[in-house]
């Protein structure tokens, strides 16, 4: 009887303080890992821990929106290990009931208002402003306090089995020390994405959540999680003022200063813009910082920025790249202003009209290291493929990127990481 009551208190709180045995599947306790040493830039120094040391108080089992907030305490420093157990929606209400998008419209906005208001044919570049743009500020403003989550210093994030979060952003905001790990974080779909007439040449939507936001956030271990946009793909929306009324930003975005950053086996998918690490030309101030490792991931139908990358020392190794027959496809290295991506041991694999000088572009980017690199199966050298392909129309990259990793676990063959990422990449596969 007793079991019956401690079962029934944790369905309606969403929150259990319970000693840390639980785990992906096995007998093995994985909310007290550690990034093990020399795994990539956030080993560097004092390493990465998470929440590794904290008191039974701390730990916490969640199955509902209600107690993953309470167990984030409000991004709060102090040493804790959150276990999600099963599917938790970001978009529910204190009682955990559904909400959805018409629930968030406030102040008379309506998407057909919204349209007419600004419609470019009429209104030209003039960027929004007025009743209807007001509304959807305030209605995007309600929809932000249910599905932004602020994860602090010192936390640790695993889930159990086969655990989903749904409809949620993950924002690690100026925090330290930080470990998200078998994960599968879904479709962070914002209801009020907003019209930027002068993005593009030709206008664009912009929306405003990523599946796990690190913004001025140091030392962080991603592990085995899959991000997607699985439920709302972009591709099944509407096309609104001739542009793709997109919903999603990005999986996974590493920006404004973040640092020593570490993302292994994990599985990006169905998704357009994957990854940026450095948001802006002008953020000079990211010198020196934005050092981040990727290692065995796969990114598979992703359509670009896999990673796009500004400033950054970035290793990019042992990784899988998917692209499927009749998939949308620009990219996937971003060569960006002063970035120094070393790329080694990558595989990809892509259909007919993927060539592969379409695998790396550059925006004022100088310098691109790759090595070992298999293209769907054959071993290519992509800085001199693009160099041959772009010769006359871009700046040549050049080889140099002035450093040389030293902090990374064993390096396969691409061939041999390509059969791991494979089968091991993404949530539920911790060995």
């Amino acid at each position: 009887m007793r079991l019956r009551q401690v079962t029934l208190g944790a369905a309606l709180l969403g929150v259990l303080c319970v000693p840390a045995h639980a785990d992906s599947g096995s007998d093995r306790d994985i909310s007290r890992d550690t990034l093990p040493a020399d795994d990539g830039w956030a080993a560097y120094g004092t390493g990465t821990t998470g929440g590794s040391a904290a008191d039974d108080a701390h730990v916490f089992t969640v199955t509902d929106r209600a107690g993953l907030v309470r167990a984030l305490d409000g991004g709060s420093d102090t040493p804790k290990i959150i276990k999600v157990a099963g599917t938790i929606d970001a978009n529910t209400d204190d009682d955990g009931h559904p909400l959805d998008c018409a629930d968030y419209a406030t102040d008379g906005y309506g998407l057909k208002k919204y349209l007419a208001a600004y419609d470019p044919r009429t209104r030209g570049s003039a960027k929004p402003s007025g009743e209807q743009e007001e509304a959807r500020q305030a209605s995007a403003a309600k929809q932000a306090e249910r599905v932004t989550l602020p994860v602090g210093s010192n936390t640790t994030i695993v889930g159990l089995g086969n655990a989903v979060l749904k409809g949620a952003s993950l924002q690690v905001k100026n925090a330290n020390n930080v470990i998200i790990r078998n994960l599968d974080l879904r479709d962070a779909y914002d209801c009020f994405p907003v019209w930027q007439p002068n993005t593009g040449g030709l206008g664009d939507w912009k929306t405003s959540y990523d599946n796990i936001w690190l913004t001025g956030a140091t030392h962080v271990w991603i592990d085995h999680v899959t991000a997607s946009d699985k439920g709302h793909p972009d591709a099944r929306e509407p096309v609104y003022f001739a542009r793709n009324y997109l919903r999603h930003d990005g999986l996974l975005d590493i920006t404004n200063g973040s640092d020593l950053v570490t993302v292994s086996w994990s599985r990006f998918a169905d998704h357009d813009k994957a990854m940026l690490i450095g948001n802006s030309d002008s953020a000079t101030g990211d010198r020196g910082r934005l050092r981040v490792t990727l290692h065995h991931n796969q990114f598979e139908s992703v359509v670009q920025r896999a990673p796009r990358v500004r400033f950054g020392q970035v290793h990019v190794y042992d990784n899988r790249y998917v692209v499927p027959q009749g998939a949308e496809y620009r990219y996937s290295l971003g060569v960006s202003t002063e970035s120094g991506i070393y790329a080694e041991n990558n595989s990809f694999h892509t259909p007919g009209h993927v060539e592969v000088a379409d695998l790396v572009k550059s925006w004022n980017g100088t310098a691109l290291h790759q090595s070992g690199t298999l293209f769907n199966g054959y071993p290519v050298d992509l800085l001199a493929i693009y160099d041959a392909y772009n010769s006359g129309s871009e700046r040549d990259l050049t080889a140099d990127v002035g450093w040389t990793p030293t902090l990374h676990a064993q390096i396969d063959s691409a061939a041999v990481a390509d059969r791991e990422v494979a089968r091991g990449a993404g949530a539920g596969r911790i060995p």
